[in-house]
């Protein structure tokens, strides 16, 4: 889907990343004798082309400064940002339309109707009429039934698809989405993700940012982790993942136990959570999940059901910031970040 409205991209400069930052710098000047802020110090990023990449940070790290640098919202200080090849500044009206944003904000006119929108802004960046695909769009993102209403009659959830369909008019190669799901209902939720999934495996490359960490890990191949201004870790999400050597085993028991058998407390650290289960929380690369089983049989104690957690992005994220990345009332309470096995990268140049 990133052919038909944008020949002219055919002719791209040679490179194998679909967005480029280099040294990337924004400083916003301090008012009324307060200090300047740097939002944005020294970013390096290399976006591989086809890729679902995944931008993560808290609140304030910087995240939506990048993508605003890229889309030409904000002039950067210094530094260097190229999208599909193209110098943001010296090829701008190429690196444009090699991009299409959908913004967190819903921001629609609501006395235009979605076929009138995709259609002005199919005009905007001068898509020919013989090269627009307004329908194919509607249809694609579940509003043709909706194509003649005002916009201020859809739900929200609509509105966040009509967001997506406009950035896709001029078949932009990149689709960055900024927060897409937020406030939207599961069954919306997952037909968008089955649409931005189809638009990845045609070839478009995703840039997203969330705040549900778990849609981060289930769909990004690739993740970044920016926190104040710079770049904290980039990497595969399978070797982000790796990083926490540990992994949770909870066991029901066909008894109650007042004390955890002294060879389990002592082995493995097994902790007694209610009278019939223990937890074990151990490293994988030094202790099978076998072993922990021989040696309950070994206790004489019989297992009813097994339980196992594994690392998550939620565990690397706290552990890299110390913070959550959504608000307190939509994270349920997780167990403490251990540390971090290896060392963090501060750059993405492994990424290619």
């Amino acid at each position: 889907m990133a052919s038909d409205g944008s020949q002219e991209l055919m002719t791209e400069q040679a490179s194998n990343y679909a967005v480029e930052t280099s040294a990337l710098v924004k400083t916003y000047a301090g008012r009324n004798g307060q200090p300047s802020v740097h939002a944005l110090n020294g970013i390096d990023l290399k976006v591989p082309k086809g890729a679902f990449f995944g931008l993560l940070g808290p609140n304030g790290a910087g995240k939506s400064t990048l993508i605003n640098v890229l889309a030409g919202l904000v002039v950067r200080s210094s530094g260097t940002a190229r999208i599909w090849g193209f110098d943001i500044d010296r090829d701008m009206r190429a690196a444009r339309r090699a991009i299409g944003v959908v913004p967190q904000e819903l921001n629609l006119d609501p006395f235009f109707t979605p076929r009138e929108l995709l259609e002005l802004q199919a005009g905007l960046y001068g898509v020919p009429k013989a090269r627009r695909r307004t329908d194919a769009i509607l249809e694609a993102v579940g509003l043709t039934r909706q194509s003649d209403a005002y916009a201020r009659s859809l739900s929200g959830g609509m509105r966040r698809r009509l967001l997506v369909a406009k950035a896709m008019v001029h078949a932009p190669p990149i689709l960055v989405l900024d927060e897409p799901t937020a406030g939207v209902d599961v069954e919306l939720r997952r037909h968008l993700w089955a649409y931005v999934r189809e638009l990845n495996r045609a070839g478009t490359t995703i840039l997203l940012t969330t705040h549900y960490l778990e849609e981060a890990q289930a769909l990004c191949d690739r993740i970044a982790i920016i926190d104040h201004g710079q770049m904290i870790a980039c990497d595969t999400t399978d070797a982000l993942l790796r990083r926490i050597d540990s992994k949770t085993m909870t066991i029901t028991l066909d008894r109650t136990l007042t004390t955890v058998p002294e060879t389990l407390a002592t082995r493995f650290h097994a902790q007694l959570v209610a009278p019939a289960r223990l937890s074990f929380r151990y490293a994988p690369s030094q202790v099978h999940g076998g072993e922990i089983l021989a040696a309950i049989a070994a206790a004489d104690l019989g297992v009813v059901e097994i339980t196992t957690r594994e690392t998550e992005l939620e565990d690397i994220f706290l552990a890299l910031t110390g913070r959550r990345t959504a608000p307190a009332d939509e994270q349920a309470e997780r167990p403490a970040a251990v540390p971090l096995n290896g060392p963090v990268s501060g750059s993405a140049e492994g990424l290619g």
